[in-house]
C-alpha cells in the first residue's frame, strides 16, 4: 500500500494508520486523548480500509466524543488542607505544612504533605514527588516481569508522555508515565506487561496480545479498569 502511514480523513475524522508486517485485520482504538489509531497490514489497499473505517464512523464518533468529555470533566486539584490526591491507588489527603526543612512533598501517615511556600509550584512539585516515587517503585516491578516474560531486563524511565500510560523505545527503554503511579498496582502491572510485550512486538498483532496474556490471563478486564481510572486521575495542565 502506498504511503500507508499517512492518515485517512473520514467523515471529519483523522485515521493515523500504523503498518504491521504480518497483520491480516485491521485494529481501530481511540487514545486517551481522542487520537484514532488504526493497525493495518503493510501490503492494505487504502480504498479498501477506508470503505471499511467508514462502517464503524458511528462507533467512532460516540467513542471520540466519550473521550473528549472525559477530558473536559478531569477532576481539578486545589492545593488546599484535604485535598484528595491518588498514590497506588489509595487516596491520600494534603496537608500544608510550615517546615522550611522539609522536603516539597513528602507522604507521612497517610497524608501527603505539602510546605505552604511551595503551593504557588505545588503541581510541578507534586509530579517530581511522583517522578521520584517511581523511580523507585517500579524498576523492581520491571525486572519481575520481564523475567516471567522472557524478555530483556528493559531500562526504565519515568517521565511525562501526554496521554500515554507507557511507551517502549526502538533501544529497548520502558518509560512509564508519572501518572501512572496514582493506578493501583495491579493496574501499573498491565501497563508494564504491556509495554515489555513492545520489546518483541512493536505494533498490537495477535501475537503480542499472545504475550500479554500468557502472563495476564486477564489482561482484557484490566485494560477495561484502566480505562475507567483515566478519567479521574489527577493531571496538571501541563502534563
Amino acid at each position: 500500500m502506498a504511503e500507508n502511514d499517512s492518515p485517512l480523513y473520514l467523515g471529519g475524522l483523522t485515521i493515523q494508520l500504523v503498518p504491521a508486517s504480518g497483520r491480516t485485520g485491521v485494529r481501530v482504538t481511540v487514545e486517551r486523548d481522542a487520537r484514532i489509531i488504526a493497525q493495518v497490514p503493510a501490503d492494505a489497499d487504502r480504498d479498501k480500509l477506508a470503505a471499511l473505517i467508514r462502517t464503524r464512523l458511528a462507533w467512532l464518533y460516540t467513542k471520540v466524543n466519550a473521550r473528549r468529555a472525559e477530558a473536559a470533566e478531569r477532576p481539578r486539584r486545589c492545593f488546599l488542607d484535604g485535598e484528595g490526591f491518588w498514590y497506588l491507588g489509595r487516596n491520600h489527603r494534603l496537608k500544608l505544612i510550615d517546615d522550611p526543612a522539609a522536603s516539597p512533598v513528602v507522604l507521612k501517615a497517610g497524608r501527603l504533605h505539602l510546605r505552604r511556600d511551595h503551593r504557588d509550584t505545588a503541581a510541578s512539585a507534586l509530579v517530581s514527588w511522583y517522578v521520584v516515587r517511581g523511580r523507585a517503585w517500579l524498576p523492581h516491578r520491571v525486572h519481575s516481569w520481564a523475567r516471567r516474560m522472557d524478555v530483556p531486563d528493559a531500562e526504565l524511565d519515568v517521565r511525562p508522555l501526554g496521554y500515554r500510560w507507557g511507551s517502549c523505545s526502538r533501544r529497548g527503554t520502558v518509560n512509564v508515565h508519572w501518572a501512572t503511579m496514582q493506578l493501583p498496582a495491579r493496574l501499573i502491572d498491565y501497563v508494564l506487561v504491556h509495554e515489555l510485550a513492545h520489546l518483541d512486538h512493536p505494533h498490537h498483532t495477535s501475537g503480542f496480545w499472545r504475550a500479554v496474556g500468557r502472563v495476564m490471563t486477564d489482561y482484557e478486564r484490566l485494560r477495561a479498569e484502566l480505562d475507567e481510572w483515566g478519567a479521574g486521575i489527577w493531571l496538571p495542565d501541563e502534563s
